[in-house]
């Protein structure tokens, strides 16, 4: 499903409040860009698990830093997205470990249960699934970072009940 440019836009393009949050958080590191990074995590948790174009250039008007700057950062570091993701974000594991203990079959569990492919949102707004290289915790492959925390020993039988969970979490 195609989205148009007003659907790709952040939530922020008419929410002023949450710009007013993304303003507070960078104005207090103005002329701190050794701090953009802190920034763009706190910045991104406020703006819908995204940094789109009006919050990045409210970050870039707020430090003084230039926009070319928080471009590089937030397409370099994949914890970033130009884009707004879901209110959960579910990032599984693709390292050799991981497939080889099952991430693919998985990756097919949740792409099933939430009726998208990996890289995209559901229709909801409530989950994108991504993929990334290694979390660090190879001894409880397959593993997937969701939000902030580690899920391991994941099994394709269990996926359905763990988005329940995690629906009535959000």
């Amino acid at each position: 499903m195609a989205l148009n440019e007003k659907e790709k836009s952040c939530c922020c393009a008419t929410d002023t409040d949450i710009l007013k949050q993304v303003a507070a958080i960078a104005s207090k590191w103005r002329d701190r860009p050794d701090m953009l990074i802190p920034v763009l995590h706190e910045v991104q948790k406020v703006a819908g698990n995204g940094i789109p174009k009006d919050v990045a250039v409210t970050v870039s008007r707020e430090m003084r830093v230039p926009m070319s700057q928080i471009y590089g950062v937030e397409t370099f570091y994949a914890f970033y997205s130009t884009e707004k993701r879901g209110k959960v974000l579910i990032r599984l594991c693709k390292s050799a470990p991981c497939h080889v203990k099952g991430a693919k079959d998985v990756l097919d569990a949740f792409e099933k249960a939430l009726g998208v492919r990996a890289g995209e949102t559901t229709p909801d707004g409530m989950f994108t699934l991504e993929t990334c290289e290694c979390i660090g915790v190879c001894d409880v492959s397959p593993a997937a970072l969701i939000d902030d925390a580690v899920y391991g020993d994941l099994k394709p039988e269990n996926v359905s009940e763990l988005i329940s969970l995690l629906r009535k979490r959000a």
